[in-house]
């Protein structure tokens, strides 16, 4: 008896571990499954507008934390190099004029023209790598570098702030090779959000205002695109016009803050969203980009970051759109040489008739459906 005890004792210890490894590996496969699905639905909304969006708001965010990091240190900084340079000029002028000023004033004149040649050449040499008498707080806040990030990863380039040590030069190549990509992925998909959103007005007011045209229609033309509706696209001029309100706002905008002149202020818009990006005029900093930073550079920089990011959806807009036009009256070219070709083959009598069929070609913009007949090869 005891003997069967002991054997049924560790028959059930064996099917309740049994059970317990089954449970553990079923909760384990649970939490896999949900991990993995997290992960799924994560990666679909970043595949989304708002996510790309958001996604390439916060790269610029954590770039202008990383680049505040690297460059923003004092011992790095050009201004000790001025200074260096400044104390010793005054020293050396001091010592000549203690010692030669009375007995010796040609040769006084000619030790400290010489000195202040060098200490001019000296400061050009500094200027030209780059220093524009700002300290590095006023250079790497983070509205600036905030901006910087932009240039680097829309490919605009300001040049008005560059890095100047080895590990903040690394840091841009490899911030540029992972931005640009996102960045080409929001130009897309900010290009098709609001190309739908423009396309939606669009319609809306071309029916608005054509609603009067359209009951003028033919009973015949009604029975023909019954059920059908019109294929209505946005002309080039529509966008061309969306573009140049834009850029119009944004001359105003920066002239009268800045006190820029309005052509200084419209070349200063075109080449930013045109992605030239020369530099020479940057808001929040004067009249240009190594002026003196006024005492709200950090909002107006902060605008224009945001005044760029929507005006390259904008472009991306008129992009989509125009591209949707001249695609659609080249398909509308090729059906007209088709059916001239078609024509031209019957009058020589390479073709015979056969039976008429319609035009399967969509309306656009209220043109009625042309019936033309079909013809055979002979």
């Amino acid at each position: 008896m005891g003997v069967e005890r002991g054997r049924t004792s560790q028959r059930s210890h064996g099917v309740s571990s049994q059970r317990s490894y089954g449970t553990s590996s079923s909760s384990s496969q649970g939490s896999r499954a949900r991990c993995k699905n997290c992960c799924r639905k994560f990666v679909s909304f970043m595949c989304t507008q708002v996510g790309v969006g958001g996604l390439v708001v916060s790269y610029a965010i954590m770039g202008a934390f990383a680049f505040i990091a690297i460059e923003g240190k004092e011992e790095y900084w050009m201004t000790n190099r001025t200074s260096h340079i400044h104390n010793n000029t005054i020293r050396t002028l001091w010592n000549f004029t203690e010692h030669l000023n009375v007995l010796h004033k040609d040769q006084w004149y000619e030790d400290v023209n010489d000195t202040l040649y060098e200490f001019q050449k000296k400061i050009v040499k500094v200027v030209k790598s780059g220093y524009d008498g700002r300290s590095h707080l006023e250079v790497w806040n983070f509205p600036a570098s905030l901006m910087f990030c932009l240039s680097v990863f829309t490919m605009i380039g300001y040049g008005h702030m560059t890095p100047k040590t080895e590990w903040g030069k690394i840091a841009t190549i490899m911030y540029a090779v992972l931005g640009i990509p996102l960045y080409i992925v929001y130009f897309m998909n900010m290009g098709r959000v609001f190309a739908k959103s423009f396309k939606f007005l669009y319609r809306v007011m071309y029916k608005c205002v054509n609603r009067n045209k359209t009951k003028t229609l033919d009973e015949g033309d009604l029975s023909e695109e019954q059920g059908e509706e019109q294929t209505i696209i946005v002309p080039s001029t529509a966008c061309m016009w969306v573009m140049i309100f834009y850029m119009t706002t944004g001359t105003i905008m920066f002239a009268e803050w800045e006190n820029w002149s309005y052509l200084n202020s419209c070349y200063f818009s075109f080449t930013s969203l045109a992605k030239i990006g020369i530099g020479d005029f940057v808001p929040g900093f004067g009249g240009g980009g190594f002026g003196e930073a006024t005492e709200d550079s950090q909002t107006k920089l902060i605008i224009n970051f945001m005044y760029l990011l929507i005006g390259m959806g904008i472009i991306a807009m008129c992009y989509t759109l125009m591209k949707e036009e001249i695609m659609l009256k080249l398909r509308g070219l090729k059906h007209d040489i088709k059916e001239k070709v078609l024509v031209c083959g019957l009058k020589l009598g390479l073709y015979q008739e056969d039976q008429p069929y319609h035009d399967t070609r969509p309306p656009i913009h209220g043109r009625t459906k042309s019936v033309r007949k079909s013809m055979r090869r002979r």
